[in-house]
């Protein structure tokens, strides 16, 4: 039976920065309406509108006074006040407390409307700040929500309805169509096709049968399900998917951290530098207070790093939450850095380049005037009754070839352990198996046996009326997806090799058909390790992918660590950097270019914000730019464009 995995908890509670950007938004709209009006009043009371002044219009002049006071005070203070509380608290200047002393200032100093737009601009590009970056934790937030509350549960035949935080391992689920599955676990009758998009990402319901996995938030479409909980509430795949990204963001990359440093050394100095404009400079180099005073306004808010310090985080958030929908979960930033740098991807063999599980490779008839078909159905016809590998995979292979075993008559079966299964099929008899099988049944297989020496894959013979028909070629099934990966890889320039515990000829001729070079075989998990140690070496980052479980040493050893994750959800999520929720090989190409452009964004992030800043500070030390001008461009205008230049990445394919 196969495992499976998450669900966080439902209620989602507002922040305290969510209740931020609601007052923020509000603020915003009021500040609006009243540039609006008192601009209208204004211009009333000069006589702009009518064409000719009187000493009444002096009242509308008042009033529209008293509306940009109340205005910019109200804001100022709210602001104020969450700027306070991170000074004191955090110890920190934050974005809001440089914000209420620029506003302030500028009411000071009698630039009302300056004053009020300052505040205006900012609580709107704060409103817009945060739908940007929200709308990458609402694309992690939407997938817990879907979870259903309640669970069917069947107790001795009985339905009953049952929270799925009170539903253990074990329990029967009883899931019709159209309902989401409330829990992962594994189909034990029935069977439908079930929408998995919202953890996988796959666009194409997949057919789920007996002994099948299903995970909680997927879609039921079809038919009626019964499933044995495998997963708690609390550890379902959903859960844990949604853990690890929010978790992500305490993994920074080496550049975040260099860009929180480095902000808490430029804020305090360009503060003290905005100090010493207004109280030196009228001394050492002429003109009034008022007009140093207004230029230390505009340095302060040029010193405002939202934009330099959210870039980059955002950058790698939102990079991580695309991967996420993709059915990839990176674990930190730090990962993406590193997957940017990779110059070699080592992959290992069975379970991740292949199925692991066998296939037929090749039907090699005795006398070819017989058809493959024939040899197939005599060899399928016994081997339905096996639960052998080989003989499911030929099963497997009568079933694509279109064979009706039903049709087919078997009596008096039996099956050796190790050696073969033999048995009569239409009157017939007919066996399946080794050499050594063979000769104790007296079968003449002396011809099949020829045509398969030397063969590196394993073969088992087919007799009927104990005469050899064919031989069967058996091999490990390689992924659909596995060439495109390795060719995509290729056109990186990203170096590829293959590491496997198989003999060096299997490894070779799987490797030959995917187009790998470097082929290291007959390995131990710690040989594996050595391979990797000594590839990093020689130059460059390496990335290991794995199944996640015997792999497990190389995968730590290597740079990144990229585990399969469909079979044994639970290891590769604990144990890997990256997991590959739907054992999706393409995705590895995808990830590297992603985590490319990712950092390419977060470079240009900072350089742009740093430049406009020096020029804007620049600016206004000369008296160049008023302070509403350097809000629209130079902070809140930088961080939006910033922002608009991180959601590039949703465009790479």
């Amino acid at each position: 039976m196969g495992t499976c995995e998450e669900k966080p908890e439902k209620k989602t509670t507002v922040t305290g920065e969510e209740d931020n950007k609601v007052v923020l938004v509000g603020f915003a709209v009021w500040l609006g309406v009243t540039i609006l009006v008192s601009g209208l009043l204004d211009l009333f009371a000069k006589g702009l509108l009518l064409g000719f002044t009187m000493p009444i219009l002096n009242v509308p002049a008042t009033l529209s006074l008293i509306f940009y006071y109340v205005a910019v005070l109200t804001a100022a203070i709210y602001i104020g006040v969450v700027g306070l509380k991170e000074l004191v608290l955090e110890r920190r200047f934050s974005v809001e407390f440089l914000m209420a002393v620029a506003g302030l200032g500028a009411l000071f100093l009698d630039y009302r409307f300056e004053a009020a737009t300052v505040l205006f601009l900012y609580c709107l590009a704060e409103y817009f700040e945060g739908y940007i970056q929200n709308r990458a934790r609402r694309t992690v937030e939407k997938i817990s929500k879907v979870i259903p509350e309640k669970a069917r549960v069947l107790e001795e035949g009985q339905e009953k309805s049952v929270d799925v935080n009170q539903v253990d391992t074990g329990a029967i689920l009883l899931v019709k169509p159209g309902e989401r599955i409330p829990l992962d676990g594994n189909v034990i009758d029935g069977f439908s096709h079930v929408d998995q998009a919202l953890v996988t990402g796959e666009s194409v319901p997949v057919p789920k049968k007996v002994n099948d996995c299903v995970f909680a938030g997927t879609l039921n479409t079809t038919g009626v399900l019964k499933i044995e909980v495998t997963k708690k509430a609390t550890e379902t795949l959903v859960s844990r998917i949604v853990q690890l990204v929010v978790e992500s963001q305490k993994r920074k990359a080496t550049i975040e951290r260099l860009v929180d440093r480095f902000a808490r050394i430029y804020v305090p100095i360009v503060i003290a530098l905005a100090v010493f404009t207004a109280g030196a400079l009228p001394y050492l180099v002429g003109g009034g207070f008022r007009t140093w005073f207004y230029r230390s306004l505009i340095l302060l808010v040029v010193s405002c790093p939202s934009a330099f310090i959210i870039s980059v985080p955002a950058t790698v958030f939102i990079a991580i939450t695309i991967a996420a929908k993709r059915g990839v979960i990176i674990k930190g930033g730090v990962f993406i850095e590193k997957l940017a740098r990779v110059k070699s991807v080592v992959f290992d063999k069975t379970g991740t380049l292949t199925l692991g599980r066998q296939s037929v490779h090749e039907i090699r008839r005795v006398d070819i005037s017989r058809a493959e078909d024939e040899a197939i159905t005599y060899a399928a016809a016994l081997d339905q009754y096996s639960n052998h590998p080989i003989a499911q995979a030929i099963v497997r292979k009568a079933m694509e070839r279109g064979v009706d075993l039903s049709k087919v008559k078997v009596t008096d079966v039996v099956e050796v352990p190790g050696k073969g299964i033999v048995g009569l099929v239409n009157g017939k008899h007919v066996a399946i198996g080794n050499v050594v099988f063979m000769r104790e049944l007296g079968c003449d297989c002396t011809e099949a046996f020829e045509i398969i020496s030397g063969d590196i894959h394993t073969a088992v013979c087919v007799s009927v009326g104990k005469v050899g028909l064919a031989a069967v070629c058996i091999a490990d099934e390689v992924r659909e997806d596995a060439l495109k990966a390795i060719t995509t890889l290729k056109r990186l320039n990203i170096k590829t090799a293959m590491l496997t515990g198989d003999s060096a000829e299997i490894a070779k001729d799987t490797a030959k058909s995917l187009g790998i070079s470097d082929v290291y075989a007959g390995l131990l998990p710690e040989d594996k390790l050595d391979c990797i140690e000594d590839m990093k070496k020689k130059g460059g980052l390496v990335a290991m992918v794995g199944d996640g479980v015997n792999d497990a040493p190389a995968l730590a050893a290597s740079d990144v660590g990229i585990a399969m994750g469909a079979r044994g959800v639970d290891v590769a999520l604990e144990s890997a950097d990256v997991v590959l929720v739907k054992d999706e090989l393409a995705q590895i190409p995808y990830l590297l270019k992603l985590s490319d452009k990712t950092m390419t964004i977060a470079r240009q992030n900072i350089a742009a914000s740093l430049v406009v800043k020096l020029i804007l500070g620049a600016l206004g030390l000369m008296g160049l730019t008023p302070l509403w001008f350097t809000v629209a461009s130079g902070d809140d205008g930088v961080t939006l464009l910033l922002l608009l230049n991180t959601l590039r990445l949703e465009r790479i394919k």
